[in-house]
């Protein structure tokens, strides 16, 4: 099922608010915002720009498996540089892709570079669950004869 939607839909449902950080903090700080803020990654800025992104996926890799200490790491060490980005008019279905073929969970929605918000898989997942149900309901009703002609 093709949804011809823009990811700027999703949104502007979800709203525009993003929790982010700074790169000098400790990976320690930046584990307990995403706790605190129940989101699995953070888009790292420096003076309002996007410079990389930090994920639970990072921390587990970079260091626990490592033996490191996230109170004596800065979040610029383990950071992902290379961030995949949307623009608002791609569709959801070119988002979702995207995220696939990078394997990443989150996709800072930018604007030149200005980031108007970041959507996970999730919200695009619960955003197509509901495109599915509303146009099987539509159905239903078209069936049963009771849809406006």
């Amino acid at each position: 099922m093709k949804i011809p939607m823009p990811v700027s839909a999703v949104l502007a449902q979800k709203g525009p608010m993003v929790v982010s950080i700074q790169s000098d903090v400790t990976v320690f700080d930046a584990i307990t915002l995403m706790s605190e803020k129940n989101v699995g990654a953070l888009p790292v800025l420096e003076k309002g720009r996007l410079v990389g992104m930090i994920s639970e996926r990072d921390y587990t890799r970079k260091i626990a498996l490592k033996g490191k200490l996230s109170k004596e790491t800065s979040v610029q060490e383990i950071m992902s540089r290379q961030v995949s980005v949307a623009k608002p008019d791609d569709s959801i279905e070119e988002c979702m892709r995207l995220m696939t073929d990078k394997h990443v969970r989150h996709l800072p929605v930018m604007e030149g570079d200005k980031m108007l918000g970041i959507v996970s898989i999730g919200d695009l997942v619960k955003w197509i669950i509901s495109v599915q149900a509303e146009t099987i309901e539509q159905l239903q009703k078209y069936i049963a004869g009771s849809y406006p002609a």
